[in-house]
């Protein structure tokens, strides 16, 4: 490697706003748009959806004070790759960082992208148009049947992925300054759908909605509705951790990890009960279950189908901000890995211009469009949050290793309600990822299967850069 590259480094040049914006950018995305209606159907009644967003909300506030710890204390590239491997050692650092770049964020951003094309689907219905259609025959009891519908919304999905990382590819202060303007729009079009669904005059009567559970569901029946309910929501508040992956590119880090992370999931919290709230106010409980872009419909039955439209443009913009915080910030773990010499060599280097990890950039391009030319936007998401809140919670197990093994690490930030905040966080997130194995376990195991493929690798990558051999590429 030439000695002028290795003498570069990431660049501080996210400020208060940049970060904050990094943070309800990325949770204010696809999720609030698509997955309330994927609540109603699992849920089945309002009082578990709301549960669930509440749940949610405080699973994820627990998580962000325990990120501003780590953050804060070590403020790295690479977040969670960084604290587990100071926590637990460099493999287990490396679990995180392969799950992460071959599996985690690839199919967010696929997620993200498909969702995008199912809103461009609302205004143009021609997109969802197969091209053709293949049957995917089951595989005992793991994985169901299903047919396999390829439209022209995943080479358009494609498309938008291409862009959003040629953005961030020139430089981070740009995709910041391109986060803050995206990120106002989304909230723009979150807000007019509140004021338009919550100040619109009643509409016709229609039965009541089914505020409790069944009468006849058990104990065990309404606990499993809900925590699939609750994985639901956890993709629409996921993205509160983002921040922490580009630690080592944000200006006076102390103070703005928690003031970002903190106060952004309690801004997005609020924002997320008030739009569930005004959905259920303006549409049956039944027809939000169905509805394929619920804010729209939403929208269209208040003031007509061209409001519905311009929506639709803005929610189109919404997720184009949270994929381009997501390229943004996924990026910088495949860097940290290439940079010690246990990943893809191909992943590796700053650009000597724009100052960006860009060849991580085209790695987690590549792999994500793959995904989104292969996945549709409820498979992606599961797979995603299932791989994920594995890490999640034992990043969060990093903070108490931590703890007892650096108690002079400087600290410029302490998770409040310590041990029992993020106590409660692990738990939350070990039941979760139970309930999403025990649900789905064809692919829950897929995504374990690729998460250990990477074992093999790193024995590899670890033994070369203890020998001082050649770097490995593939």
């Amino acid at each position: 490697m030439p000695m002028t590259e290795k003498r570069l480094e990431l660049v501080r040049g996210l400020g208060a706003w940049a970060s904050a914006a990094i943070v309800i950018g990325t949770m204010i995305g696809t999720g609030i748009f698509l997955k309330p209606a994927e609540m109603a159907r699992e849920g089945r009644a309002v009082s578990v959806v709301f549960a669930a967003w509440i749940v949610g909300a405080v699973l994820s506030i627990f998580g962000a004070l325990s990120f501003a710890e780590l953050g804060a204390a070590i403020p790295e590239a690479g977040g969670e790759y960084a604290y587990l491997r100071r926590a637990f050692g460099p493999v287990y650092g490396f679990l995180f960082g392969w799950m992460h770049s071959i599996v985690g964020r690839p199919s967010s951003l696929a997620s993200i992208s498909a969702g995008m094309m199912r809103f461009v689907g609302f205004l143009i219905p021609a997109v969802a148009t197969p091209i053709f259609t293949v049957h995917v025959p089951a595989v005992g009891t793991w994985i169901a049947s299903y047919d396999f519908v390829f439209t022209w919304a995943q080479p358009l999905a494609v498309f938008w992925l291409a862009g959003m990382t040629g953005v961030n590819y020139l430089g981070v202060r740009l995709g910041g300054a391109v986060q803050v303007f995206l990120t106002a729009i989304k909230i723009m079009s979150v807000f007019i759908v509140i004021g338009v669904a919550l100040f619109s005059p009643a509409g016709p009567p229609h039965a009541p909605d089914p505020f409790w559970p069944a009468a006849g569901d058990g104990v065990g029946t309404i606990f499993a509705a809900f925590l699939a309910t609750l994985a639901a929501a956890l993709w629409a508040y996921d993205g509160w951790e983002d921040l922490n992956l580009v630690g080592s590119e944000v200006e006076n880090p102390q103070r703005n990890f928690p003031r970002a992370l903190v106060g952004g999931v309690a801004f997005v919290a609020i924002i997320y009960l008030l739009f569930s709230a005004a959905c259920l106010k303006v549409l049956p409980f039944e027809s939000v279950a169905s509805s394929q872009h619920i804010a729209s419909d939403v929208v269209e039955h208040v003031i007509g189908r061209g409001a519905a439209a311009w929506i639709t443009v803005a929610m189109a913009i919404s997720a184009l901000g949270s994929m381009n915080s997501s390229v943004l910030s996924g990026a910088r773990v495949p860097y940290a890995m290439a940079r010690d010499g246990i990943f893809f060599k191909i992943a590796g280097g700053i650009h000597p211009k724009f100052r960006t990890p860009g060849r991580a950039l085209i790695f987690q391009g590549v792999l994500a469009s793959i995904m989104a030319l292969t996945g549709t936007f409820e498979e992606l998401t599961n797979l995603f949050i299932f791989a994920a809140w594995i890490f999640y919670a034992s990043a969060v197990v990093a903070l108490f290793r931590l703890r007892k093994t650096e108690p002079d690490l400087p600290r410029p930030y302490r998770c409040w309600g310590y041990p029992w905040v993020p106590g409660l966080f692990v738990a939350g997130a070990l039941a979760l990822t139970i309930n999403i194995w025990i649900q789905r376990p064809g692919r829950s195991s897929i995504g374990l299967l690729l998460i250990l493929v990477g074992l093999p690798f790193y024995r590899m990558w670890a033994r070369r850069e203890r020998s001082g051999s050649a770097e490995f590429t593939p």
